[in-house]
């Protein structure tokens, strides 16, 4: 254990331990760091308003980064005076020196000055200090826990100890503190012995002394500013420059508290409404799925516009190259709404500033000349009362996805905040991100549904070729196998055997037929030949050729219900197909007693076209599958009506080509059914 070769004082006990020893009456308070710093800083600035007075002055830092934050302040001092010493722990270049002042580099493991704080100021007609020990903080079952690593002003740290400015304490606390320097600067001796006896301090054997009388004659009296002054026979000094500079600082901790405050509602409020939006996302709808990327913009639409004093919030999709967007997405405070909008993008100065740097655009009066030079600016800020004009962009990774835009609409200007500016682009991000994982679980969600058709594609197709291909290659081999085996077979019998392979064979090839006819369909391998046609002549030419194909069969009765109508662009052939693939449809699903009718009639630009039947009908729920490639009402195997189950996707495939549309429609099971589709009228 060091100990002063001339005091024999240990460096391992605490100045604070020392001085409450010497002078029991005193009692020793908690402080908070924040109250330290602001009034180390008072005590300091009070040096140096008088300009008359040379101040000792003894400061001990706990480390050398708290020393670093404060030595302009003694600099500055040490020109006022020469006995200023300044203790600290080093870390970097802090060491015993006699630079600008008095320096001294004590050691951090041996000395109890390392959890101190002292601040010491003794002049000729003023004494005040601040002798201090920080409270260690009970972690688990650990009594303390070690400074911070880095600057640490925080203002929650607690210190044990006194602040006076009873003279008596401050002289004493300044002999405890300059028999310190002692230990490690020995060579200042002449220098502290100065000191002592202008500031009137006591040697080690007087103090000693002073010790014992004070014991016998004050026992519990405590020492008060009021008293310790006159007693000393000092005059009164002016405190308005301590004080003043103590509210000063007390009230810029104040302001920082108060900011430090401001700013965590700021951050709890963006937080918030962030987390807000992104719990509504994930929710997603009703049924569970993820909201898709319409709906999380509608979301977050209300959320952002419920939050920020706008008057008109707004919400849209749009890429660097469109030419305009629909507003569709709005939250209106008040003012013109603006849903349903036409909103021009290429043409908009601020959509391409946006585009262009990828940062929000801030219009804080659209009266500027920036708004009222531009012609789309100026009518979009006039028709809907825009005043001041914020767009912030929706990115991910780079890429624009949408625009953010807030509108006040106030007669005069109206300035966001910055944390309001930050709360918005904030959303932004997560905006971005939600649309891209939504747009990404859509897309999974449609190539799910892709392979799970395509599966069922294959299935159909291996049992429709299973089914359509086997049996009529097993009665041609059949009508074959007897016509060579039996050469004395009747030649009415052979006929019939004859007429049965070739009925069949036909069969397979209109099964092969519609397989490449809808797979040049699909695949755009089509040339269409449009021409302007007479529809009555392709209805007939429809039935012909149904009549030729079936005449061995009853149809049903089929008529026409055609008036004079105006001529249709299509490709004949094609046309001709759709109507003949839609017949002979109603032909199999309705019984030989039944009526097959086609009807026409003008609807706008198109021609509408109707095959009603009486037949079977269809399921509502079925309406729209019946479409499907391989679709078959009664199943794959197990059909009363031949047919590959193509007929009707042929169907949408031309009619899609020609740009009409196709549908069905039926009252029910047994109900009869209705297949409309249009063709645009041809234009002279």
């Amino acid at each position: 254990m060091q100990r002063s070769p001339k005091t024999g004082m240990s460096i391992s006990t605490s100045v604070l331990s020392d001085l409450l020893k010497e002078l029991p009456q005193l009692q020793s308070q908690i402080y908070f760091k924040a109250s330290l710093t602001a009034l180390s800083h008072a005590m300091e600035d009070q040096a140096l308003a008088f300009s008359t007075e040379q101040p000792l002055l003894i400061a001990s830092f706990q480390s050398e980064r708290f020393y670093r934050q404060e030595a302009h302040r003694y600099r500055r001092i040490a020109q006022r005076t020469d006995q200023l010493y300044v203790l600290a722990a080093p870390e970097t270049d802090f060491t015993n020196a006699s630079e600008y002042y008095e320096t001294v580099a004590f050691d951090p493991e041996k000395d109890a000055l390392s959890h101190e704080w002292h601040l010491v100021v003794i002049s000729q007609h003023y004494a005040t200090c601040i002798v201090c020990r920080e409270r260690p903080v009970n972690v688990g079952r650990s009594h303390s826990l070690e400074l911070p690593a880095t600057i640490d002003m925080d203002s929650a740290r607690q210190f044990e100890g006194v602040w006076s400015s009873a003279r008596e304490v401050s002289c004493k606390a300044a002999d405890l503190l300059l028999e310190r320097v002692l230990i490690y600067r020995p060579e200042l001796e002449s220098k502290i012995e100065q000191a002592r006896c202008s500031f009137g301090l006591a040697r080690p054997q007087q103090r000693q002394a002073s010790v014992q009388r004070k014991r016998s004659s004050l026992a519990a009296k405590s020492l008060n500013r009021s008293e310790a002054t006159p007693q000393l026979g000092f005059p009164n000094i002016d405190t308005d420059p301590f004080v003043q500079r103590l509210v000063t600082y007390l009230q810029a901790g104040q302001y920082k508290l108060l900011k430090a405050y401001g700013s965590i509602a700021v951050q709890e409020r963006k937080e918030r409404l962030v987390n807000s939006i992104t719990t509504a996302i994930r929710r997603g709808n009703h049924t569970g799925q993820p909201l898709h990327p319409q709906e999380i913009l509608n979301v977050a639409v209300q959320e952002l516009g419920q939050a920020l004093v706008a008057c008109r919030c707004l919400l849209y999709r749009a890429g660097v190259t469109d030419l305009h967007t629909t507003i569709s997405h709005e939250f209106l405070r008040s003012g013109a709404s603006v849903a349903g909008q036409t909103w021009p993008l290429q043409n908009n100065p601020l959509f391409q500033e946006v585009v262009q740097q990828q940062e929000r655009v801030y219009i804080a009066d659209t009266e500027a000349e920036r708004v009222t030079t531009s012609f789309v600016l100026a009518a979009i800020a006039r028709q809907f009362g825009i005043r001041s004009w914020l767009l912030v962009p929706i990115l991910y990774q780079g890429q624009l996805l949408g625009i953010v835009e807030l509108h006040h609409c106030g007669s005069a200007p109206y300035e966001w905040a910055a944390d309001e500016l930050a709360l918005v682009e904030a959303i932004a991000i997560q905006l971005g991100a939600a649309i891209i994982q939504a747009e990404a679980y859509a897309n999974l969600e449609n190539l799910n549904q892709q392979l799970a058709d395509l599966d069922r594609t294959r299935s159909n197709l291996i049992a429709i070729t299973g089914h359509e291909l086997r049996t009529p290659l097993s009665t041609i081999q059949v009508c074959l196998e007897s016509l060579a085996t039996e050469p004395d077979m009747p030649l009415e019998l052979q006929q019939v055997m004859l007429q049965t392979a070739l009925a069949d064979s036909e069969r397979m090839r209109k099964l092969v037929q519609d397989f490449l006819t809808l797979s040049n369909l699909e695949s755009g391998r089509v040339e269409w030949h449009p021409e302007s046609l007479p529809l009555q002549e392709c209805i007939d030419l429809a039935l012909s050729r149904i009549r030729a194909r079936a005449s061995n069969e009853v149809l049903p009765k089929i008529t026409t219900q055609v008036p004079e109508l105006p001529l249709v662009r299509a490709d004949g052939d094609w046309l001709v197909e759709v109507i003949s693939k839609l017949v002979d449809n109603a032909c199999k699903f309705t019984p030989a007693q039944g009526q097959i009718i086609i009807k026409a009639s003008c609807s706008n630009s198109m021609v509408e076209v109707t095959v009603a039947d009486t037949g079977r009908g269809i399921e509502p729920n079925r309406l729209e599958v019946v479409f499907d490639r391989f679709y078959q009402e009664e199943g794959a195997l197990r059909r009363t009506a031949g047919g590959t189950g193509l007929g009707l996707a042929i169907c949408r495939q031309i009619v899609s080509g020609w740009g009409g549309q196709i549908w069905a429609a039926s009252d029910g099971k047994d109900q009869g059914s209705r297949f409309q589709f249009t063709i645009p009228i041809a234009h002279e």
